[in-house]
């Protein structure tokens, strides 16, 4: 047999390093299609100029084209069979990407854990992203359920990783020769600094994005996504296409340029989780809360460590839990991440 029908639950291994393919070479292209896809906008991806005033060479690809494209490459070996990606922890950018750059990611798988119906299980693996000198560009962790394909072969014994819950300040990287010391506000689209942010403050985006299913099919093949329930609306018993989670954090993050224009890169995922199934149709707005900040060694540079939600429809106001503790119906992604901005 010739074709690959992806790896089912039992066809993980503890400590196993998964190499996947195909390597990938990053261009202008991917950051004018990454532009056009999301209404993406912050100064410091968008021009050459702007980043020089920033102390770097050129402007960066965007963070999440980063990512992206490291995720992409692991869907056929960790999620092609996948029922839900369910979180994320412990990701860190460790050196901007340029055009130009091609990337590869390999996975370490480091838990497994059967689910008490026996007919799935969750993997988890810690993913890195190379670029072509070797140096990891990006690293994380996520943890996806995936379907048992022999029902009868017996549980491994349960291992679940202890992952922090946040990256510490001291451990973020900040880009060699970031210095916001002369940094434009006026481009950058607003004058809100580090300092005007206060701890436990939520951040209404105000606009929303309505999902197409056109443009959601373009992002999941430009990020060579090739996870079944994107692409195969046989899939599920619904008939619906599931809309790629990194979809929904893209848009989410684009939109939180109104009120956050100067949350300029991401430097660190602490943790992350797409609460329930965004689909063609469904409207997407997000808000955000300031959880922390931290002042780096970096002339000018803050960090501010951010939860930025995503809801669909009419989500309530800055709602995110219900009584129970379960996330609300409307309620599509919980992020956790850390941005650097001027002070």
């Amino acid at each position: 047999m010739k074709t690959n029908p992806g790896r089912f639950f039992e066809d993980y291994r503890l400590g196993e390093v998964i190499v996947h393919a195909v390597p990938r070479t990053l261009s202008g292209g991917e950051r004018a299609l990454y532009h056009a896809l999301y209404p993406a906008r912050h100064a410091l991806y968008s021009s050459d100029e702007f980043a020089r005033g920033c102390g770097l060479a050129a402007a960066p690809m965007d963070d999440l084209i980063a990512f992206h494209t490291v995720f992409g490459k692991t869907v056929p070996d960790i999620s092609l069979n996948a029922v839900a990606n369910l979180g994320y922890a412990e990701g860190r950018w460790r050196h901007p990407v340029w055009p130009g750059d091609t990337l590869r990611s390999q996975s370490e798988v480091i838990g497994l854990k059967e689910n008490s119906n026996g007919k799935s299980g969750v993997v988890y693996v810690r993913t890195r992203g190379l670029n072509q000198t070797g140096e990891v560009v990006l690293d994380y962790v996520r943890w996806v359920m995936v379907r048992k394909r022999n029902l009868d072969l017996p549980a491994p014994a349960p291992v679940v990783p202890e992952l922090k819950k946040s990256v510490a300040p001291g451990d973020l990287i900040v880009p060699e020769g970031l210095d916001f010391s002369n940094y434009d506000f006026a481009l950058a689209g607003e004058g809100h600094r580090w300092g005007d942010y206060a701890l436990g403050e939520k951040i209404d985006h105000v606009d929303g994005v309505t999902v197409e299913e056109a443009e959601h099919m373009l992002a999941t093949r430009l990020w060579q996504n090739t996870a079944k329930v994107h692409f195969d609306a046989t899939n599920r018993e619904d008939g619906r296409r599931l809309i790629y989670g990194g979809h929904v954090i893209s848009l989410a993050r684009a939109l939180s340029f109104n009120g956050l224009a100067n949350a300029q890169l991401i430097v660190a995922l602490n943790a992350g989780a797409h609460a329930n199934p965004c689909f063609s149709g469904d409207t997407v707005r997000a808000w955000s809360e300031v959880l922390d900040k931290a002042e780096t060694a970096a002339p000018g540079v803050g960090a501010i460590r951010l939860r930025l939600v995503a809801v669909k429809q009419g989500g309530a106001e800055f709602a995110l839990k219900g009584a129970d503790g379960k996330y609300l119906p409307e309620v599509l992604l919980d992020l956790d991440y850390w941005a650097l901005m001027p002070l």
